[in-house]
């Protein structure tokens, strides 16, 4: 036993050794990538009025002379505390500043001075400030208590730091220590976001990344659209799935966004991958996180599937016979044990009213419900002159098939230009809110969101089309008259959000419309309808339909016919040029006084003028059109 001993030692010994060394190690490489508590240069001067005050920064293990309790001064107490940024040679740096304040009691004729104790809590650096005074009255010559302050204070973000304050001299027994704990937030706070430290860290930094992806016979093509950083000039870009992954190193040169393209062959896995999903991310490098940095991504679930994958086929038939066959069953079932009936409603290719089995008249919805005319007030972005054939071919869908009347800006030129953009605006959102069942339908796109962001604080945005439309910008007024009414619960039932899948995605919803239901367009038109004309699709005993204006059948009649045929002449435009939206952005003034000179205010783009035409002239001539008196069209005064 006595022999083991020794030995055991012995292996203990130079193991303890090199754990100690690598400890010192580990400390030492965590205080060089902190930096130390430090004080600018200009904030350790406590001169005021009425004080003669001198201020060093001294060693924290110092000690202090202690008095009896009766010849000490009482406590100070805390004013107030902040973090900001402020400016040295080297430019912003991430600050907190502390003041306080002498109580105006007896104890202010013995106090000698005052000691401000920091300690890091993250790395346990200490900082310690002595402040040399005597007070000559309880009040300052304003009649008010003694502030003292200790400001900027260079601080590392999302540290915590602990700040004591107390009188000196310090009683012999117990204390008068005021302490607080301050936790610096990170470089995604706005106080602190335009520090140096964070900017190199990518604080600042908005991407607005967009995937574009196209296939052909066997082959995948993605492209990869964002902007570049100031700060940052070598990118990852990266694209991987269950089954495959592969990853680009660009460099953004003096480009402020860049395009990245991959292409995959699919011939050998027909989803790329089980879930058929990819995910694309997009890493930067910036000076302060270097090989850390935050990335960005983007997930797209859309695959196409390869015919030349017979195996896959059979899966999928028999997967979807299966379906059919269990759809089947369950329907007997149903019909055999409830006397649940559908009533399809059927609002114009007019008229056409079409029970899928027969019932008694119930109430809802009559034949009153069904010809009252809706008013939809229609709020969108002009992100190209396609999109706005889209929605044009949308108005034009609503009133013919589905009976609504559609108030559009570019369908209302005399009275817009009589009110103004923005009474125009308020005026129609005043006559929704008085109507018990008229609503606001706004689409939303890529524009939407950037001019909501833009809104926000974010880099302001200008529209090609909105300087060629002849009613401007008219969508971020609309955002700040809607968003109010948009958030009171009350009030939520007279909008509709939605968005046509196929040239947006669910991403261009701005995060205000959260609180409402998003619908595809035009897959979920027919809740969308539904929604507009106050009907429950799942009511009890019933389940409300339209025909006519589902995913499959919207386009048997011409209007929908036009509207997927504008749809996909968008979607093409999109797939030839991946970074459409970003070529759609007013870069500087020259280009904005080009473009004013080129296609005026007042003047339709060549892309819609015909488009316009035809829509109004279907206003014109639909029968079932109905014509307000004049004293409703133009307010009072006008």
């Amino acid at each position: 036993m006595c022999n083991l001993l020794p030995a055991r030692v012995l292996v203990q010994t130079p193991y303890s050794m090199v754990h100690v060394f690598v400890k010192m190690c580990f400390y030492y490489m965590w205080f060089s990538v902190s930096s130390a508590l430090s004080i600018l240069n200009d904030h350790l001067d406590c001169n005021q009025e009425g004080i003669k005050c001198g201020s060093k920064i001294v060693n924290c293990s110092d000690e202090q002379e202690r008095v009896p309790r009766f010849l000490a001064p009482t406590g100070p107490g805390w004013a107030l505390e902040n973090v900001g940024v402020a400016e040295d040679e080297n430019g912003l740096l991430p600050v907190i500043n502390v003041s306080w304040s002498v109580e105006a009691d007896g104890g202010i004729l013995y106090i000698q001075g005052v000691k401000a104790h920091l300690l890091d809590e993250n790395t346990t650096q200490t900082l310690c400030v002595w402040y040399n005074f005597t007070i000559p009255s309880q009040l300052n010559p304003r009649l008010g208590k003694w502030t003292f302050s200790l400001d900027g204070v260079v601080v590392d973000p999302g540290h915590t730091y602990s700040i004591s304050v107390f009188n000196l001299p310090e009683p012999d027994q117990e204390h008068y220590r005021l302490t607080k704990q301050i936790t610096v937030p990170r470089c995604d706070d706005w106080r602190i976001q335009q520090a140096q430290l964070c900017l190199e860290n990518g604080s600042t930094w908005d991407p607005q990344m967009t995937v574009s992806v196209s296939w052909g016979a066997g082959s995948l093509a993605a492209t990869v659209c964002f902007n570049t950083s100031q700060f940052s000039d070598g990118y990852t870009v990266a694209v991987q799935s269950a089954v495959y992954q592969d990853s680009k190193n660009v460099s953004k040169g003096k480009s402020t966004w860049l395009n990245v393209t991959f292409e995959m062959d699919i011939r050998n896995h027909i989803q790329i991958g089980p879930k058929c999903e990819l995910l694309f991310v997009v890493r930067p490098f910036f000076p302060g996180c270097k090989n850390k940095c935050l990335s960005v991504q983007k997930k797209w679930e859309n695959c196409p599937y390869d015919s030349k994958q017979p195996w896959a086929l059979l899966i999928f038939a028999t997967l979807a016979l299966s379906i059919i066959a269990g759809c089947i069953s369950y329907s007997h079932w149903k019909s055999s044990h409830t006397t649940t009936t559908t009533t399809t409603t059927t609002r114009p290719c007019f008229p056409r009213t079409a029970p899928s089995t027969p019932s008694p008249p119930d109430p809802t919805p009559d034949a009153a419900e069904v010809a009252k005319r809706e008013t939809v007030l229609l709020i969108y972005s002009p992100d190209h002159p396609l999109y706005t054939v889209v929605v044009l071919k949308l108005c034009s869908f609503l009133m013919a098939q589905c009976g609504t009347d559609v108030v559009l800006d570019l369908l209302d030129l005399t009275r817009l230009g009589q009110l103004g953009g923005l009474r125009w605006l308020d005026w129609h959102r005043e006559r929704i809110e008085r109507s018990p069942s008229d609503k606001i339908l706004i689409l939303c796109s890529p524009g939407v969101q950037a001019k909501w962001r833009a809104m926000c604080g974010a880099k302001p945005v200008v529209l090609r089309e909105d300087l060629c439309s002849p009613v401007g910008d008219m969508l971020s007024p609309a955002l700040g008259l809607i968003v109010p009414g948009l958030v009171r619960s009350g009030s939520l039932r007279r909008y509709v959000v939605a968005y046509f899948a196929d040239v947006c995605s669910e991403e261009d919803i701005p995060a205000p419309f959260n609180v409402a239901v998003r619908y595809k367009l035009m897959e979920q038109f027919e809740e969308v309808l539904l929604r507009i004309l106050e009907v429950e699709k799942q009511q009890p005993g019933r389940v409300n339909r339209v025909q006519g204006v589902g995913q499959h059948e919207y386009s048997l009649c011409p209007s929908g016919e036009a509207l997927r045929g504008a749809v996909e002449a968008f979607r093409a435009h999109q797939q030839k040029n991946p970074c459409w939206f970003q070529d759609e952005l007013v870069q500087d003034e020259a280009e904005g006084d080009i473009l004013l000179r080129t296609s005026p205010n007042g003047r339709l783009t060549s892309s819609t003028s015909s488009e316009f035409v035809s829509v109004f002239s279907m206003l014109w001539n639909l029968e079932f059109l109905r014509v307000a008196p004049k004293e409703e069209l133009y307010p009072a005064g006008l």
